[in-house]
């Protein structure tokens, strides 16, 4: 069965960013399966957020600077990796499949790709063809077998 860790943050975060807590639940899952773990990238932590990522996210929330062993507490984790979704959705008009790109590729592969226009068939990578694939996929499961725990109707 679907691993699910920390849900109280998950809906604290989907509440406060606007987001679907399903859709957190299911990047957490395809990043990392619920494991604090640094990816050979450097990603960090249940959401793998990369240095460079956290310091975009730092720069578009006015945040204060961070330590990067911060991004292993799953509560900033959550939050940032939740920011930076919210983000990715705003900046591609409410597209999932290009906010879900970025997340995987960077921004700047999505633009290249069509950016707000992007459909899965446009994705250049299969590596992140698949991984929007999955996370897609796993939402529905986590809506399936966790609608109670994330707070869905």
């Amino acid at each position: 069965t679907l691993p699910l860790r920390h849900d109280d943050i998950i809906r604290q975060q989907a509440a406060e960013k606007d987001l679907d807590p399903a859709l957190i639940a299911a990047v957490i899952y395809t990043e990392s399966r619920f494991q604090d773990q640094t990816s050979h990238a450097g990603a960090r932590g249940l959401m793998q957020i990369t240095p460079e990522t956290a310091e975009r996210i730092e720069e578009l929330s006015g945040g204060t600077t961070f330590v990067l062993e911060d991004l292993a507490n799953p509560d900033i984790n959550i939050r940032y990796g939740s920011f930076y979704l919210r983000y990715l959705l705003e900046r591609y008009g409410g597209n999932e499949v290009a906010a879900l790109a970025a997340y995987n590729a960077g921004e700047t592969r999505v633009s290249e790709w069509g950016g707000a226009q992007l459909d899965s068939d446009d994705i250049g990578f299969e590596e992140t063809h698949s991984y929007v694939e999955e996370v897609l996929d796993k939402r529905e499961d986590y809506r399936d077998n966790y609608a109670e725990d994330l707070g869905l109707p």
